[in-house]
């Protein structure tokens, strides 16, 4: 009576999980039975949405389409043999069979032995129910879909891949072409014929593609250069184009199926037939670009040429460029120009465009450097020319201008520039560039101060002699280039000597106000002069401390005196002149700046080392310091230069005296084999270069110095706001000590060397803050730093000048006093000058204090 009450009771609860395990059976069955059916099915819509079968011939579609129908026929009759109906009685054997100990097999079982023992039968009733709670809990069973087994190379999941992306990108209305395709058929005389078309335009104009069958209205206004794709389907000849858009000459058919071409010109677009449709096409110019010439070309203080320039263009210019030409006509023909130019090629220059942002509209500046072009200097025309996506051109007129060049105020370096120009603008000119080097080098005493570009100019003049009736372009362009180093070498120079670092820059200086340079090329030359006029006072002031004071040994000529103010305020003034235009006053101030210059001698007094105060003596320990540093890091870089540290090479620094005379000897005017000479001016023993040092160990040194110097507390202007930047500097120049340090010990030359221009930096820095407040102390004192002192032989007793003034202090001209009025300041100046007239007559006398006197003469 159990078994019949619990069994059907079990299967009515367990109904719902066998209908699912049933329905999941059947899924597992017809996917392992099916899946090649369904796979290539889905391949071939996949194809078709495609459009495949546009792009076959007809003949081989017919073949494929009956190959791909017999294989789904065999795919179908092949799935049907293999498909076997799932039983409910599977169903429930499988949800039976994940239960622990088959509980709905148990259910169904009868006893077969006991039936008449009333123990046997309660333990049969215990066991059934003890299955029956465990029925309770039966779920259905998922099916097992997996089919790598049957299809290792996953060809279901490629067709149903190809599927999705056809669906993406393709269009399900392709499938509708397939029915064309069957002649006469039934499938296409019921569906009639259609289309599809697309507008793609310009990728550069930036406009989305259309879908033709998507657009509302009979107008499009279209880019030019628009492509039009139209795909025609079904019977053949019932849609037709009809189109003036494209101007084409090689058009297929108008009932051809596959349609392509681009708009160029406004017209009508028209899909006639049943389901066509037509549309009025207006044409969105693309206007060629459009470039202009900003401002009046100009010349930077290096020699490079700037031209400013805008340019516009609807959709954005793409590149531009310039033609350079030589204007001949307005060429002065004189001298090496008289004759025909040979080889005299445009020169063309990309223009610059923005880096970012559109290019629609916008304004630049070219600049580059044709110094080294026979167009150099010479009357040019210019024609600027932008270009868009589109290949179409845009292009200024001609522009006139005289292109600028590289200029040279050496007389000397402008002449071999000249010559170099000679035989670029024609090698006919080679005899005459020869004759003409010739009689410029004839007496090079005094003329070329430059041994290294007189050697090197008379290589030059051999090589173009030899060849200057047969001059190959080859050989000429050699000897230009060389001709133009060697005006380099004149002009910018490779001098050690600070006093003809000087001499250079003023000579550049004079030449280039009396030439009418451009204020950038004014104030290059300036900022040139002054700081060779620093360095020739720190030449001074370090000459004067080796010889101790004695200034015997120096020109027995008058001396001036000239404060730091009076310095300063002449370059101001100076400056000023030229920015205001006044050549004829700045030529003229150049003129006595020069005098002052060349008779100018730095003193410290009647005294030694130690004169001038403990503020004055600190600053000369700082700048022994600084030399120290500049002589440690020459050495530093000579190691680098041959091999020696980040690893290579012998211990850093166990031989300090390695190249310490590198290119002495090389230069002209070097006094050779001096004993005791060191580089940088140091002499064995002084600060940072004593004998066996390494150079960790010098660093070092130095570095100490520094503290010991911050540690006194007698650097000036203590308290100031020039003296505390000074400390600042110091403190600086003392972290980067310790660094160099440091890479010098690991080995790592390149960023000592680093290190140590950052110290000099901060110790350059800081002696000029501390020279501004040691300068405003004496000023606060009634005292200055003296530049130089007057002669006491010549100078008149009592400390008084020739004109009867008192003597000015430190570094002055004379005085700011007034001159004595009275009788007798008519009879000193005349007393003054026939002195100066005596003395400049005297032939035991030096030259160059002769010459100084003549100048006065002059002056006076």
């Amino acid at each position: 009576m159990e078994q019949t009450r619990t069994a059907p009771d079990m299967l009515k609860r367990l109904e719902t999980p066998l209908r699912l395990t049933l329905a999941g059976l059947w899924a597992e069955r017809l996917c392992r039975a099916f899946w090649p059916l369904w796979s290539l099915a889905i391949a071939i819509l996949a194809a078709l949405a495609f459009g495949a079968q546009d792009h076959l011939p007809l003949d081989l579609f017919w073949y494929l389409a009956v190959a791909l129908a017999a294989g789904l026929v065999w795919a179908a009759w092949h799935g049907w043999r293999r498909f076997r109906k799932p039983l409910r009685a599977e169903a429930l054997a499988r949800i039976d069979a994940r239960l622990p100990g088959q509980p709905l097999a148990a259910l169904n079982d009868t006893q077969a032995l006991g039936l008449n023992d009333p123990a046997s039968q309660a333990l049969w009733a215990a066991h059934r129910t003890r299955m029956a709670e465990r029925a309770n809990g039966a779920k259905a069973v998922a099916p097992d879909l997996r089919l790598s087994s049957r299809d290792p190379y996953a060809l279901r999941y490629m067709a149903l891949t190809a599927l999705i992306m056809a669906l993406v990108f393709g269009s399900l209305w392709r499938l509708t072409s397939v029915s064309a395709l069957a002649p006469g058929g039934a499938q296409a005389a019921a569906a009639g014929p259609t289309w599809e078309g697309w507008v793609q335009p310009p990728p550069y104009t930036g406009k989305p593609a259309l879908y033709l069958n998507d657009q509302k209205g009979d107008d499009l206004a279209l880019p030019a250069g628009t492509r039009v794709q139209l795909r025609f389907y079904g019977e053949a000849g019932s849609l037709i184009l009809n189109e003036t858009v494209s101007a084409r000459t090689d058009a297929p058919p108008a009932s051809e199926a596959k349609q392509d071409f681009t708009v160029t010109r406004a017209g009508k677009l028209e899909i006639a037939g049943s389901g066509g449709r037509s549309w009025d096409v207006t044409l969105i110019p693309d206007a060629p670009p459009q470039v202009s010439v900003v401002g009046q070309i100009g010349r930077t203080a290096d020699g490079r040429f700037k031209q400013g320039f805008s340019a516009k263009d609807d959709y954005g210019v793409t590149k531009g460029q310039v033609v350079i030409t030589l204007d001949l006509p307005a060429v002065d023909r004189r001298f090496g120009l008289a004759t025909d130019p040979q080889d005299v090629a445009p020169v063309t220059l990309d223009l610059p465009l923005p880096l970012r942002g559109k290019r629609t509209e916008f304004t630049q500046e070219l600049v580059d450097d044709l110094s080294k072009s026979i167009l150099a200097n010479q009357p040019v025309t210019l024609t600027l020319s932008v270009s868009d996506a589109a290949g179409q051109t845009g292009s200024t007129a001609p522009v006139k201008v005289t292109l600028p060049g590289k200029r040279f105020f050496d007389p000397f370096a402008a002449a071999l520039i000249e010559m170099r120009r000679d035989i670029l603008w024609s090698r006919t000119n080679a005899p005459r560039a020869v004759q003409i080097l010739r009689a410029v080098t004839f007496a090079p005493e005094g003329f070329i101060r430059n041994e290294r570009a007189f050697l090197r100019l008379r290589v030059a003049m051999k090589r173009l002699e030899a060849n200057a009736t047969t001059l190959t372009p080859a050989i000429r362009d050699e000897v230009a280039e060389e001709l133009w180093q060697v005006a380099l070498l004149v002009e910018e120079g490779d001098l050690q000597s600070a006093k003809e670092r000087l001499k250079r820059a003023q000579d550049r200086l004079d030449e280039a106000i009396r030439n009418g340079a451009s204020p950038e090329e004014i104030q290059a030359l300036m900022d040139e002069m002054r700081q060779a006029l620093d360095d020739y006072m720190k030449k001074l002031a370090e000459d004067q401390k080796r010889k101790g004071g004695d200034q015997t040994s120096q020109s027995d000529g008058p001396k001036i005196e000239m404060s730091q103010d009076q310095l300063q305020q002449m370059l101001d003034k100076l400056q000023k002149l030229m920015e205001e235009g006044k050549t004829a006053e700045a030529a003229e101030l150049m003129d006595q700046l020069r005098q002052f210059m060349e008779n100018m001698q730095l003193a410290d007094g009647a005294g030694g080392e130690g004169q001038g105060g403990p503020g004055q003596q600190a600053m000369r320990d700082l700048g022994k310091t600084l030399r120290g540093q500049q002589g440690l890091s020459d050495d530093a870089f000579r190691n680098m230069q041959r091999g020696q540290g980040q690893g290579e090479g012998p211990d850093l620094g166990q031989n300090p005296d390695l190249g310490q005379n590198d290119g002495q000897g090389d230069q002209p005017g070097t006094p050779q084999g001096q004993p005791g000479d060191q580089p940088n001016g140091q002499q064995e023993g002084q600060l940072g270069n004593q004998p066996g040092q390494s150079l960790q160990d010098r660093q070092a040194e130095l570095r100490q110095e520094i503290e010991r110097l911050q540690a006194e507390g007698k650097l000036p202007g203590a308290g100031t706001e020039q003296g505390e930047a000074g400390r600042k500097q110091l403190d600086e120049a003392g972290r980067a000590m310790d660094q160099a340090e440091r890479a010098l010990r690991d080995g790592d030359l390149p960023g000592a060397l680093d290190r140590q221009a950052e110290a000099m930096d901060a110790m350059r820095e800081g002696l000029r803050n501390f020279g501004e407040a040691l300068a405003q102390e004496n000023r606060q004192q009634g005292g200055s730093e003296r530049l130089g002192q007057a002669d006491p032989q010549d100078g008149p007793p009592n400390g008084r000048d020739p004109l009867g003034r008192q003597t000015g202090n430190g570094y002055r001209i004379g005085s700011d006093n007034n001159l004595p009025e009275g009788k007798d300041v008519y009879r000193r100046a005349q007393e003054l000058l026939d002195e100066i007239r005596r003395r400049s007559g005297e032939q035991s006398r030096p030259e160059g204090e002769r010459d100084y006197l003549k100048r006065l003469l002059d002056l006076f």
